[in-house]
């Protein structure tokens, strides 16, 4: 008489004992040596980590209209410094065209910029980001990270929206800090006095 598949089962598996209950797995602890291109991997990726000292800003940023103004002053620069930015009347010593760059490359670039012009004794500096009417996902979105990181960077003491032969509303003219070489120099030339 033939036997049913459960009559087969049960007796092929007549001698099976059942495991002791353990609640953890063996795992054979297996510690291979990093290749080559791991460590470089790995090296790489602490270095990117380290040089990435951009402390400004990718969170929620407060939405301008494309035609606003942009104004900012730190507590302490004089009103007569803060006119002359606004108005214009100083030197522009750098420029930088962030206009239709995408936001961590303009994040990027701006930070770099700042640094640069700071390190070479550079301190009015016109940045031309343009009004944003047709950025995408909302209108003048890259003009408002740009308000918002300004007042973020130390060596920012004002800015203010350019006027309209360097750009109006779609550019800002910055004034940054005196470096410690520019202090130690105008120390110099009023210590002579």
């Amino acid at each position: 008489m033939a036997m049913t598949d459960e009559e087969l089962f049960l007796a092929s598996m007549g001698d099976v004992v059942p495991l002791a209950k353990s609640n953890q797995a063996e795992l054979a602890q297996i510690k291979a040596e990093p290749t080559i291109a791991q460590l470089e991997k790995r090296k790489a990726a602490e270095q990117a980590l380290s040089l990435d000292v951009n402390f400004l800003s990718t969170e929620y940023v407060d939405l301008l209209n494309p035609h606003d103004i942009l104004a900012f002053k730190k507590p302490g620069v004089q009103e007569g410094v803060y006119k002359k930015l606004r108005l214009g009347k100083y030197q522009i010593d750098a420029t930088i065209d962030l206009h239709g760059r995408r936001f961590h490359n303009a994040r990027n670039a701006l930070f770099e910029f700042i640094v640069d012009c700071h390190n070479g004794n550079v301190r009015a500096l016109l940045l031309r980001h343009g009004i944003g009417l047709n950025s995408k996902p909302v209108p003048a979105i890259l003009k408002s990270y740009i308000n918002k990181w300004l007042q973020e960077i130390p060596e920012v003491l004002c800015f203010h929206s350019a006027l309209r032969c360097h750009g109006g509303n779609g550019s800002t003219y910055v004034l940054l800090k005196k470096n410690d070489e520019q202090k130690t120099q105008t120390k110099e030339i009023y210590a002579k006095r």
